[in-house]
């Protein structure tokens, strides 16, 4: 998605506006174009049926009613995903006229009290309602907004007949936002299902997210415990062979901050091109590979800021937000997701006015 470079970096409303409304519901979409998101970032994932709907998990206890719904507790199961076992209710295992039914939770309730006090108003979006969402916003505020699709479990989903590559370009087409629409940036953990999409024709930047640690989950599925590990990716090389495959890399924050801990450990002294970077060497070094880079996930709460920015003991209590989101804008990044939309504009400011 190209921008004006006065408007680097890319605000990003991380699943809506989650720091307000319950994520990915219509409300918190709408919130994030108010708050003057330039940007939203869907998860998608599919049903049984093949419908795309945007849940952060295919595993959907956790943030829907499902679990205090009789007619649904015969289909609470176990499921191993991405080589872990988790037990309770998938997406796959419901057709979108069943999920259509269910009524979006706070994920983060403990932490986030207000938006919980919202819990039930709202239902599971689809994808095709949030094109619609976009354009209306776009149209209302007489500006350009994108979106930043994230594709979850893309291997596990194909395997059970439901690619979500295959699903998604004929979302888009439908949709009426083309194959070839510069608004749009496609986002996975997993490489495979990046070339997939690329090989339909969709024209959409691709980037490839990088956690603090681990593995890519299609990649352990191939090679097992000789997969390559995330960090082989952030090395001078690693970016390198990145480069024409993918246009961008987003990673954990904690990469950007230098004080992180267990991100590049033990790796400083070995030389530059195997060793993992960190903070505004990986974002120069992948500019100079010619990718972009976006950095998540940008919150306000002590519990998500790394230990020098918090403040106090209380876990939902702000701490110094503004000084991390400066931390990570100070790097160089072109586009941060955030759960307040607001907060995020603010530090931009901040940090332009701080230049």
């Amino acid at each position: 998605m190209q921008h004006d470079i006065g408007s680097r970096p890319l605000v990003i409303g991380h699943r809506g506006a989650p720091g307000y409304r319950p994520e990915h519901t219509r409300s918190a979409y709408e919130l994030a174009f108010a708050l003057g998101a330039e940007a939203v970032e869907p998860d998608i994932v599919a049903t049984r049926d093949g419908v795309l709907v945007l849940r952060h998990e295919n595993e959907i206890s956790g943030t829907t009613d499902v679990a205090s719904r009789p007619e649904f507790a015969s289909r609470r199961t176990t499921r191993r995903i991405d080589g872990r076992l988790l037990t309770g209710w998938f997406t796959e295992d419901f057709t979108w006229a069943e999920l259509s039914t269910l009524r979006a939770r706070e994920r983060l309730g403990a932490l986030r009290q207000a938006s919980m006090s919202f819990d039930g108003r709202y239902p599971i979006l689809r994808l095709r309602d949030l094109f619609e969402l976009i354009d209306t916003a776009a149209d209302e505020q007489r500006r350009r907004i994108g979106m930043v699709a994230e594709f979850k479990h893309a291997t596990h989903f194909a395997s059970l007949g439901l690619p979500l590559d295959e699903l998604f370009a004929a979302e888009l087409d439908d949709a009426g936002w083309g194959r070839g629409d510069s608004r749009l940036v496609m986002e996975a953990f997993e490489l495979d299902v990046l070339d997939r999409l690329g090989g339909r024709g969709i024209h959409g930047a691709r980037v490839f997210l990088i956690e603090a640690t681990g593995s890519p989950a299609d990649l352990v599925l191939e090679h097992g415990r000789a997969a390559p590990r995330f960090d082989e990716f952030v090395t001078e090389a690693g970016l390198l062979r990145l480069a024409g495959r993918v246009d961008g890399v987003s990673v954990d924050k904690a990469r950007l901050l230098p004080s992180a801990e267990g991100v590049a450990s033990g790796s400083r002294g070995s030389a530059r091109q195997q060793r993992p970077l960190e903070g505004s060497e990986l974002v120069d070094a992948a500019h100079s590979a010619g990718l972009r880079v976006f950095a998540w996930t940008l919150r306000p709460e002590n519990r998500f800021l790394s230990p020098a920015f918090r403040r106090g003991t209380a876990r939902a209590a702000f701490g110094d937000w503004l000084g991390e989101f400066e931390r990570v804008i100070s790097t160089g990044v072109d586009g941060i997701f955030v759960d307040h939309p607001d907060l995020g504009l603010e530090a931009r400011a901040a940090a332009s006015a701080r230049s």
